[in-house]
């Protein structure tokens, strides 16, 4: 099944206390893709560049079956540019710098091949583009939507305007209660289902995901780990890997939406091992399936 994965390519600077790395590769559309690629290999790629950003890195995704044709090349722009620098505490850091570049003027025409996608994973940018790109698609099957409480702090209306028209929500749990009014998870579940979306995904970091649907929830932990060197793209390498699984098993249900979940914390897992998308493009099949074992052996239990 075709990925349309919408969202930024990007250049990033990382400080953590495990090291520091200048203008690496970065954006949640990379991210996203590139987790995705491990599980389908129609993956159509939309977001804008400058022409400083590496022929190289666009040869590489396209290696791994990801079409770079919604990609806009912006000859005299500068690449989208984040700077953060990480606390002991992995789950706190500091924005040094944010160049929008060429994202400030991103108004995305999807190609005509993009337009009968049918799995849609919208990344984190404005509502009005999550919503402009939406209303290009045809018929799409299944669509996801990730946000952040900046986009509920500036243009909630839009938000939730986009949040109507999609079947898959993630975000982390603060946001969740944002967005909801409510301190419990289940009952901020419960109002945000009223909002549009079938599923729900709230994102612990650390401590895992929960998926909730209607009365139904699911918990999938996320694996203790030894190092963890940056987590900058963990979320969205989460989703690729979600909604990479998903188009691969071509059909929406509870079940492959647990499993699915597993798949995204296994990749995310693999992420923070490494800066930037380092560990990403050294993966195997046996690797990914050897870490998603460890999870069904982590939480494997009878009565």
């Amino acid at each position: 099944m075709s990925l349309l994965t919408v969202g930024t390519v990007a250049f990033d600077s990382i400080e953590t206390p495990y090291g520091k790395v200048e203008k690496v590769i970065g954006g949640a559309c990379t991210y996203i893709s590139w987790a995705a690629s491990y599980f389908t290999n129609d993956i159509r790629l939309t977001s804008i560049v400058g022409n400083d950003f590496p022929q190289d890195e666009i040869k590489q995704l396209e290696a791994r079956g990801v079409s770079m044709e919604g990609l806009k090349v912006v000859g005299d722009g500068k690449t989208f540019f984040w700077a953060g620098k990480y606390h002991e505490n992995m789950n706190q850091r500091d924005t040094i710098t944010t160049d929008l570049n060429v994202l400030d003027d991103f108004d995305p025409e999807l190609p005509n091949s993009y337009k009968d996608s049918q799995y849609v994973m919208l990344g984190n940018l404005t509502p009005d583009i999550q919503i402009r790109v939406l209303e290009q698609l045809t018929a799409p099957k299944v669509v996801a939507l990730d946000t952040m409480n900046f986009w509920m702090d500036i243009a909630m209306d839009r938000l939730k305007e986009a949040i109507k028209k999609v079947d898959i929500l993630t975000i982390n749990d603060e946001e969740a209660r944002q967005l909801s009014g409510e301190y419990s998870l289940y009952t901020a579940a419960k109002k945000i289902h009223e909002m549009g979306p079938e599923y729900l995904i709230i994102k612990k970091g650390e401590h895992g995901a929960i998926l909730f649907h209607g009365d139904k929830m699911f918990f999938a932990p996320a694996l203790p780990l030894a190092v963890v060197k940056d987590p900058t793209g963990a979320g969205d390498t989460f989703a690729g890997g979600f909604m990479g699984y998903l188009a691969k098993a071509g059909e929406l249900s509870y079940d492959n939406l647990k499993t699915a979940i597993v798949y995204g914390s296994a990749m995310a897992s693999f992420c923070v091992e490494e800066f930037s998308l380092e560990k990403m493009k050294t993966l195997t099949q046996d690797d990914i399936n050897a870490r998603v074992q460890k999870f069904v052996d982590m939480s494997d239990f009878s009565i």
